[in-house]
């Protein structure tokens, strides 16, 4: 069965604002913040809800940015994760009981602490572009066995 999620970055300044998961899946990684669409709920409200609960800001002004699967037995992909970006927010950050936020300049984000796809198709997403990208990982998601991603720039057509 096939887990539909969003992530959403806020960039200002030259920084997006990554978390630190303190549980669940991906705990002590570094991510943007986000999770499951609830049932009924639109991938852009999920982004905001999801943003809004880990880290206390409510982000606005959301561009979509791609969709990225993730596969580790095969067959259909395990996750389907519709990626935002939001160029404005309100509220302060603040730690809570799922994640610890902290600003990173785009220009030396830590991939050593994120998830090994990151380095394959986030640049483009905080250059403004679009993605859609799979990813293939062992069934512990502890290593990542292929990939395939497709860009553009604002306006252009995909690419690999």
């Amino acid at each position: 069965m096939t887990t539909l999620a969003v992530l959403c970055y806020v960039v200002r300044g030259g920084r997006v604002l990554l978390i630190e998961k303190r549980r669940g899946f991906g705990a002590g990684k570094l991510n943007a913040p986000g999770g499951r669409v609830e049932p009924g709920e639109s991938p852009e409200r999920a982004a905001v809800r999801e943003c809004e609960e880990e880290t206390g800001l409510r982000p606005s002004r959301l561009r979509r940015a791609g969709v990225l699967e993730f596969y580790s037995r095969g067959g259909e992909p395990d996750w389907v994760v519709h990626v935002f970006v939001a160029s404005d927010f309100s509220g302060e950050a603040r730690p809570s009981d799922e994640a610890v936020p902290r600003w990173y300049p785009v220009s030396a984000l830590p991939y050593d602490r994120m998830w090994e796809d990151d380095r394959h198709w986030l640049p483009y997403v905080l250059a403004g572009g679009v993605v859609r990208a799979r990813f293939g990982y062992d069934p512990s998601y502890s290593r990542l066995l292929w990939y395939s991603v497709e860009f553009r720039a604002s306006g252009a057509p995909l690419r690999r």
